[in-house]
């Protein structure tokens, strides 16, 4: 475990040396070092955010009572969460298994404009690569790049494709894309350089709503292949 300042309101635990070893692996680990935190309440600490193979803890330093042995914020900040963490129950896997959060996308052209390209580079066809885009289980290591994006892993590794050269400038919103050996789900309108294959008439992020995000760290995720009538009906 490595604490290190993320500016002057923030730190970053890496609690994972590889994540590419053992992705599954890794995920439990951070997991288990989110709940831990999360069960401590640490004073001061304002938000946790869980990544591939850290955590980030975001507080206010006001809050954080420094003392003789941590004369900083950070210091006794860093001192807490390494007394969490280490012991017993921070360090065992999380293990608690979550629904299988189903994910409609329809994969027609007009929605998937580089679907043909994903095709090329895999040696496949283009209905073969939405088989088994749509036959794989993901799970959702974090979330990021904008609000509700989450990255998912799980992607067949014959199916990874490099993001694109140039990104595009607007990218709608409930795009589905690859991204290199992950794919991924745009929530709202941005630039992006992944690859579309396809668009789900979800609304992953909602600031009215609560969670705002439709995804959480650690959620097991299935696609299904719909058409464009059931496109058009989710969206009316």
């Amino acid at each position: 475990m490595k604490i290190e300042p993320l500016g002057d309101s923030a730190l970053i635990v890496r609690v994972v040396d590889e994540f590419a070893r053992d992705s599954e692996a890794s995920l439990s680990t951070v997991l288990a070092a989110l709940r831990a935190l999360e069960a401590a309440s640490i004073p001061g600490v304002i938000e946790l955010a869980p990544a591939y193979a850290t955590v980030a803890a975001f507080f206010d330093p006001a809050r954080v009572a420094p003392d003789e042995t941590a004369p900083t914020p950070f210091d006794s900040l860093r001192l807490r969460i390494e007394s969490v963490l280490k012991s017993r129950s921070a360090n065992q896997e999380s293990k608690s298994e979550s629904a299988v959060m189903e994910v409609p996308v329809c994969y027609d052209g007009e929605f998937a404009s580089d679907l043909a390209e994903v095709a090329r580079h895999a040696g496949l066809s283009e209905d073969e690569i939405v088989r088994r885009h749509s036959s794989a289980s993901y799970r959702v290591h974090c979330i990021g790049f904008t609000p509700g994006f989450p990255f998912l892993s799980g992607l067949p590794p014959e199916l990874a494709t490099p993001r694109r050269a140039t990104p595009r400038k607007e990218i709608p919103a409930g795009a589905v894309a690859i991204g290199g050996a992950q794919t991924g789900i745009y929530p709202r309108k941005s630039p992006g350089g992944w690859n579309l294959i396809g668009r789900t008439p979800l609304r992953l992020f909602d600031a009215e709503r609560e969670p705002p995000a439709f995804f959480q760290a650690g959620d097991h995720v299935r696609f299904r292949k719909i058409s464009r009538e059931e496109f058009d009906a989710f969206s009316r």
